[in-house]
Parts: C-alpha cells; structure tokens; sequence
C-alpha cells in the first residue's frame, strides 16, 4: 500500500510537470546493495553525465526524467563498483606477456611451461612468474642446474608467486653481475658450497631485472589493456597499484585521456630517488580516473620466501629473521619527506619487525597531524600489543586470500604464538574502525569473489578448512563489502566520488548473478560478474551468462505458453 500511494502521488506531482528532466540512463528492477551510511537497499537509479542522480523506484523515476538508454538488470544484485585495494595491474599485464608459472605442483612442470614458452615465443631473455614452492611435494627452493642444461645460451629469470624471490639461469646471473661475493642489504644470494644456486631473495633481484632491456611503449600499453580487460571482466573499476615507475603512470595517464583506458587507477608512486623526485615536487596529480598521491614503500620481504622481517628467528629456520629492505632510519627520513610533500605512505609490511618499525615511524611522523591515511600495506604479522595502533590514520589494507594460501604452512614458520597476531583482520578492523580489502594480484587471482569468501569464511576454493582458518577474524559480509568499496575509496581519499551508490556520486557498478550477501558461503565463489559500469558506461557484459539467460527465458516463455 506503501508504494501504491507514493506511486498514485508521483504521478499526481509530476502529471503537472510540463518538462521531464533528461538523462543518460535508468538502472531498473534491481537488488542495489548501496553501502550508503545505513547500508540501504534499493532497486532502481538514475545517471547522468556519469554520475548517479537520483535512487528511487521505476515508475516515479520514469515519470521525472526523460531516459535515454534503461537497462534492466532483472533481479540481480548490484554493488558499488568494486575497488581492490592493493593489486599491480601493470604487473598483472607484464605476466600475460612472460611466462605464467601460477598453479605449477613441481619444479619439473614450471620447466615443462619455460620450454613449451619458448618453444612459441623464441624470447631473447625468459621471464616468467608464479611458481611457489610451498605447492610442490618437495618444499624447498630450486636450483638452477637444469635452468642451465636446458637454456644454456638464453638467459632464464623466473619469480615466486609473491615478487620476492626468483632463480635464474648462470647466463642470467652473469649478466645481472652476480657473483659469489655479491652483496646487497635488504636480500640475499644463495651460495651452497661455494656455488650460485640460481635463488635470489628481495633486493638483489633488481640486478637481474636489470639486465632486461627497457619496456618499450608498446609493451607498457598492451601489458596494460590485457590487464584491465581482466579487471573490467572481474567487476573491477578502480585499482590500488602498488608501486609504479614514472614512465607507466604518465602511460596509464595518457590512455585514459584518449579514452582508451577505462579502468580508474590509484597510482602509488614506487620508492626510487628518480620516481621520488619526479613526483613530490609536483605534488598530488587528480584527474577522473587517476589519483597519484602515495608512494609505496617496502619494508620487508614475504614470510613465503622466509624474508619477512621478524622479532624473533623463524620457527623452521634456526637464527633466521629474515631482512628490512628498508631500515628504521630510512622510514623515518622517508616518512618526514613524504609527510612534507603531502602524500601518503603505504608501505608494505609482512613480519612483525616490519610492522612495528613502519608504526614506530608513522606515529612520530603523524603525531598531532589529523586524517593522513597513511597504510600500512599487508599488516600480515602483527605483535598483540601493536594492534592499537592502528587507526583511521593508519590505516591495514590487507589481502584476504593471503590467509588461505598461506595457512597450511604459515604457523610452521612463526609458531603458535605468533600465528595469534598473523591475518587478524577483524582484530585490525575493531582497532582502525577501517579496513581496505586487496587481492595482491598478480600474487593471487584477480577475483574479487575470492576476496569477499576469503574475508567472510576464511577458506579456500576447495572450502577448507571446515569452520575456517582463525574464524575468530571472519569479517561480516557488511564489513567485507565495505572493506572493497567505501572503506577502500575513503583509504584513497576518493570516498566522496566512489565507494558507494548515492545522489551525486559516479555511477560505477558493479552487477552481480547472485546475491553475495544471503547465499550460502561456499557459493560465493561461483558468482559471476554479469556486468561492469565505469561512469555509467558498460565497459564489460559477459555475454556468455546473457545468452544462457535468454534460453532460459524462452524456454519459461514457451512452457507458459503451453
């Protein structure tokens, strides 16, 4: 009766109205979750020059506005455009150019994959990435012996999953100047009876990379239009990408001005003097799709690789305590200049070494100073006693699939105790009253759905473990939705354009297949992206669910009719 007397009184009213209102498009028959500040539900809006209007319901919209274009989303769910937090989309798109080593289960099929490679693609230098060793039956790094039997004229340089160690062939190593007696703090190289393994470790790595000639501005382009379209196909619309060079921000830049990137970018500035100089003298850079106002700082190293700094030695490597990339005094001088030049630092900290000396270094750089939002990136170890130091000035953007890739092997390495403080994102959350939410990708999947299972069930895809890894840090689905939508815009200053579906804000969405927030857990998973709007513009439609869904209704139509 409600809606029968608002709909009899909207047409009373604007009956009288002798000119509708023009716009771009009606969003119609709808589940809109709009993660407004009651979190409230709605089931049809209206965009106009890339940005929502008005939210209301069908008839009263139709009769105030003159529409150009409706789209009918025929029940399904609709979310604010979802925004990872912390991923590496030029990355993401260098890895479908190279190699792609993610789900190997041995050394033997990683070879398998660099062979059939290059057997296709005759590069000049091999790269690749994504194998892990925490997969294989045998757990412990390569070597690179048959790198070097198999490839002994092409240098081979191929990456953990996680970016923080790599083997490489000896041609690949003499090229890179690495010897025996090489030496770089912040990393290591293995050295096994007076020998190169191949194993790289943090630092030292970027002598390798060093060896590899310059990307081109073809490559940076095709790199970055392979990894939106994979974003856009996944329902995102805006990513973090954590640490970027001058040359592929002015690039991302560039695309988006000749509409030819949709994909809205969060730039964190990579921690280079060159990159640093660059950008901190001209201060933050805001247009409508890129933001560039952070730099990425890395602490430490990953707790896969065993470079995570920590406290106290690794619990499966005696007196091994893994290594700052970055030390204490060189945050601190970091933060002051970062601090000065008005942008924030996220910096990226896995051990629970790393993440007291980033809070040591924030709180002295921050103290009397409101609404910095620096983060701290990953916060994956946390010493108990830290946690109240996070705030919605330092802010934990933390990947949730980080928890279930990790925990079959994570508590071998800290031990029981300190796992207590290891991907405690509710405890994160109740401390900073915010939390971002990221995947991390290319070091997990890109799928946002994955993320959200993650956070709410703490399981994996295969929906392990029953009852979930550390339920005791399950995130509601409110609080998860929040995490990849307003609590991340916000963590991006960009809360009052973006993060959620209200008058006056752009009209990203995100259109679901399910219903994330009432199905059973374990289906969460399987949701599939129906489409993906970017300033109220469909920049991807999966055309294969739309053609089921046609079947499907002219099979209903036929059986009614019969």
């Amino acid at each position: 009766m409600r809606l029968l007397t608002t709909f009899i009184i909207s047409v009373t009213i604007f009956s009288c109205v002798p000119n509708k209102i023009d716009a771009d498009l009606l969003v119609k028959n709808a589940n809109i979750y709009t993660v407004d500040q009651d979190f409230s539900t709605a089931s049809s809006f209206v965009v106009t020059d890339g940005k929502i209007v008005e939210i209301g319901i069908k008839p009263e919209l139709e009769l105030k506005y003159n529409i150009a274009n409706t789209y009918d989303a025929k029940g399904h769910t609709i979310v604010p455009g979802l925004i990872d937090a912390h991923g590496h989309v030029f990355n993401l798109g260098v890895s479908k150019q190279y190699v792609d080593l993610m789900g190997t289960t041995s050394f033997e099929e990683v070879l398998e994959r660099v062979v059939a490679f290059q057997k296709e693609k005759k590069s000049d230098f091999i790269l690749g990435r994504g194998w892990d060793q925490n997969d294989w039956e045998v757990q412990e790094f390569p070597n690179n012996k048959m790198l070097d039997s198999l490839f002994p004229d092409t240098p081979v340089a191929i990456t953990r999953v996680d970016g923080h160690a790599l083997v490489a062939n000896s041609l690949a190593l003499s090229m890179a100047g690495i010897t025996t007696k090489t030496k770089m703090p912040g990393g290591s190289i293995e050295v096994v009876e007076g020998k190169l393994t191949g194993i790289v470790i943090d630092t030292p790595m970027d002598l390798v990379y060093a060896a590899v000639s310059e990307p081109t501005p073809e490559f940076i382009k095709t790199a970055l239009l392979d990894a939106e379209a994979e974003c856009l196909s996944l329902g995102l619309t805006t990513v973090d990408d954590a640490g970027l060079s001058v040359e592929v921000i002015e690039a991302i830049d560039t695309m988006q001005q000749e509409d030819e990137l949709k994909l809205r970018i969060y730039a964190m500035v990579s921690n280079t003097p060159e990159n640093l100089n660059h950008f901190l003298t001209k201060g933050i850079i805001k247009t409508d799709r890129l933001n560039v106002r952070s730099v990425k700082v890395y602490a430490d190293g990953a707790l896969g690789s065993r470079g995570a700094a920590m406290r106290e030695p690794y619990s499966d490597r005696h007196n091994h305590f893994g290594a700052m990339i970055t030390t204490q005094t060189e945050l601190n001088d970091l933060a002051q200049r970062i601090e000065k030049a008005g942008y924030q630092m996220n910096t990226h900290a896995i051990g629970d070494s790393a993440n007291v000396a980033v809070l040591r270094a924030y709180k002295n750089t921050l103290k009397g100073k409101k609404d910095m939002r620096w983060r701290i990136e990953h916060a994956q170890i946390v010493t108990p006693v830290d946690f109240k130091d996070f705030s919605k000035n330092i802010i934990p953007s933390v990947q949730p699939t980080h928890a279930t890739s990790d925990m079959y092997w994570a508590e071998e390495r800290v031990g029981k105790d300190r796992i207590e403080g290891a991907y405690a994102y509710k405890t994160l959350l109740d401390n900073a009253g915010i939390i971002a939410l990221g995947t991390d990708f290319p070091v997990e999947r890109v799928n946002p759905m994955h993320t959200f299972y993650a956070a709410v069930a703490r399981k994996d895809l295969k929906h392990y473990p029953e009852g979930g890894f550390r339920p005791s840090e399950i995130l509601s689905r409110e609080e998860a939705l929040k995490g990849m939508t307003i609590w991340a815009a916000y963590a991006n200053f960009e809360e009052n354009e973006k993060g959620s579906i209200e008058e006056g804000k752009l009209a990203d969405f995100t259109i679901l297949n399910q219903d994330i927030m009432t199905v059973n857990a374990d289906s969460i998973p399987h949701t599939k992206v129906v489409a993906t709007f970017i300033n109220g513009e469909v920049v991807f439609e999966n055309t294969t669910l739309k053609s089921v869904e046609r079947k499907e209704e002219r099979i209903k139509a036929t059986d009614e009719a019969h």
